[in-house]
Order: structure tokens, then C-alpha cells, then sequence
């Protein structure tokens, strides 16, 4: 290959990385936001995505009712944010003894949801468009559409709001203060169980965003959303379990290598190399590669 075909192919691959790595992302940040609080590895979260998702397709599509697509993804983001509470309380109890035990409990909520999902909408596959203008235009080598700059726009949304709750309100502290040491926080008095069912239900929201952000690239089915969580989950193992800044990294990062990989190798076997990727992360870098970039806890 010249270089110059080099040049020309690397740019775009870089760029639809980016655009997709926001996306891993967004799903990796609800993943850590759940961990932080309460180290728990929330593996319903695709499911719950998934089924807000489908709440958003059947309430739009006049497949349940004929809403406009702001009225349905409202109203799906109250029934994720109704189900998030349901299924935190369910596994609240158990939080509290066994962190192990409270993991292995989201499975089975998983499990659950995407149930109910194959219940009420079936197990075919369905459309679901972002209502967004279908523009484009070239810079260089690179094609942007309007899609791509709605995942850009969403996804700065999403990290600058994020990032104004945390570091500037009182749940955010407390937040903050649970995530360093909850023994601590609840010697002091502070109500671990709000801060962890804040966490969740900013899990919720976060998970839908990313699944109705992803799902124009592909299509909407009860296994690929849940699917797409396993790119989420390698990027919050990238950018590190504890860290939010590490997860939106992490999820460009891994956006990007993706995007390599399959150009260059194969994409038969994305699956693999992503375990490929959490192996070699874990066993390297198991705190996340930004915490060895910047010598300390991110």
C-alpha cells in the first residue's frame, strides 16, 4: 500500500472511529457511574437500554401508540428511569453483603428485560431512525454528516453535564464522597442509597442515549443492543472501572482501534479482539491506561 493510500484510508477510519467511540463512551460512563457507587458491574445495563430503546420505536412507530420521537423518547426515558428504581431496590439488599452477589443479580435483571422485550415486541428486527437531517459534506478525506455531528453534539452534551453535576452540586459531592470511601460517608450520616440510586438512574439515562444513538448504524433488535454493551464494557475497562474521564476516553480509544481492525484484519472477529483487548488490559494496565498516563487515581 502507498502512502498516500495510506493517508487516504487512515483519515476516514480515525474519524468514524471518533464518531463511534463517543458512543462506546456515552454506554461506558452509565457502566462506571453504577461501579463507583457502588461496585457493582451493572450487566442489565445493555438490557435496560435495549428495552428503552424498543419503548422509544413502539411509541413512534405505531406499533403501541403515534407519538412524535421527543414525546416517545420521554416517555422512555421515565419507564428506564421507572425500571432502573425497580431493579436497584430489588438488588439493594443485596449491595450491601456481597459485591460479587449483587453482580451475578444484575445478570439475572438482564435476563429479565430483555425477556420482557422478546414479549412485547417480539424477537424481529426493526428500524430506528435518529430524526436528524441526512447532510454531508467532505473536509479533506473526511465525509461528515449530520449524524455524525449529532453524536459529536450529544456527546459534549452528555460529558459537560455530567461533569457540572459531579463537580458542582451537593450530589455530586456526595457522589464523590461515596465513590473515595462510603464506610466513611456512612459513619457520617450520608444516605448511601440515594447516591447509589442516583447513580443508576444516571446509568439509565446514559444507556439509552447511547442505544438511540447507535442504533441508526445498525438496527434494533433485543440482542443488538445488549451486544453493543460489550464494546461499552471494553472501554470502561480501558479507560479504568473508577474513572469518568477514563471512560469517555477509553471509548474513543477503543472506537479508533476498532475501527483498525476491522479495515485492516477482519471484522469476523471483533468479538474477539475485544476480549483480546480486556485481557491485555486487566493483566497491564488493570487500574486503566489513563491512571499510568497520569501516575495517579483519575
Amino acid at each position: 500500500m502507498s502512502v498516500a493510500g495510506f493517508i487516504r484510508d487512515i483519515l476516514p477510519l480515525l474519524w468514524s472511529g471518533i464518531i463511534s467511540g463517543c458512543l462506546y463512551g456515552v454506554g461506558a460512563l452509565g457502566l462506571v457511574m453504577v461501579f463507583k457507587s457502588s461496585r457493582v458491574v451493572n450487566f442489565s445495563h445493555g438490557n435496560l437500554a435495549c428495552l428503552g430503546a424498543f419503548v422509544v420505536y413502539g411509541f413512534s412507530s405505531g406499533s403501541l401508540l403515534s407519538l412524535s420521537w421527543g414525546s416517545a423518547v420521554a416517555l422512555a426515558l421515565g419507564i428506564a428511569c421507572a425500571v432502573a428504581v425497580i431493579s436497584y431496590v430489588l438488588i439493594a439488599p443485596i449491595v450491601f453483603k456481597s459485591d460479587l452477589a449483587s453482580t451475578i443479580a444484575t445478570l439475572g435483571v438482564g435476563l429479565i428485560l430483555q425477556g420482557a422485550v422478546q414479549l412485547v415486541f417480539g424477537a424481529d428486527i426493526v428500524n430506528l431512525d435518529l430524526p436528524v437531517p441526512r447532510l454531508s459534506f467532505s473536509l479533506g478525506a473526511i465525509r461528515i454528516s449530520s449524524y455524525d455531528l449529532a453524536v459529536l453534539t450529544v456527546t459534549l452534551a452528555i460529558v459537560g453535564g455530567l461533569f457540572v453535576i459531579i463537580e458542582r452540586t451537593r450530589l455530586g459531592v456526595a457522589f464523590r464522597a461515596v465513590s473515595t470511601n462510603p464506610f466513611a460517608c456512612e459513619v457520617c450520616g450520608l444516605n448511601l442509597r440515594s447516591v447509589h440510586l442516583f447513580s443508576w438512574l444516571a446509568g439509565a439515562v446514559l444507556g439509552l442515549v447511547a442505544a438511540l444513538l447507535i442504533v441508526p448504524t445498525t438496527f434494533l433488535s433485543s440482542t443488538t443492543v445488549p451486544s453493543f454493551m460489550l464494546q461499552a464494557f471494553t472501554a470502561a475497562v480501558v479507560g479504568g472501572f473508577s474513572s469518568l474521564p477514563g471512560a469517555a476516553v477509553g471509548g474513543i480509544l477503543v472506537g479508533i482501534a476498532m475501527n483498525l481492525f476491522s479495515f485492516y484484519v477482519s471484522p469476523e472477529f471483533m468479538n474477539t479482539f475485544l476480549l483480546g483487548v480486556i485481557l491485555l488490559t486487566l493483566n497491564f494496565f488493570p487500574n486503566g491506561l489513563l491512571e499510568r498516563a497520569i501516575g495517579g487515581r483519575v
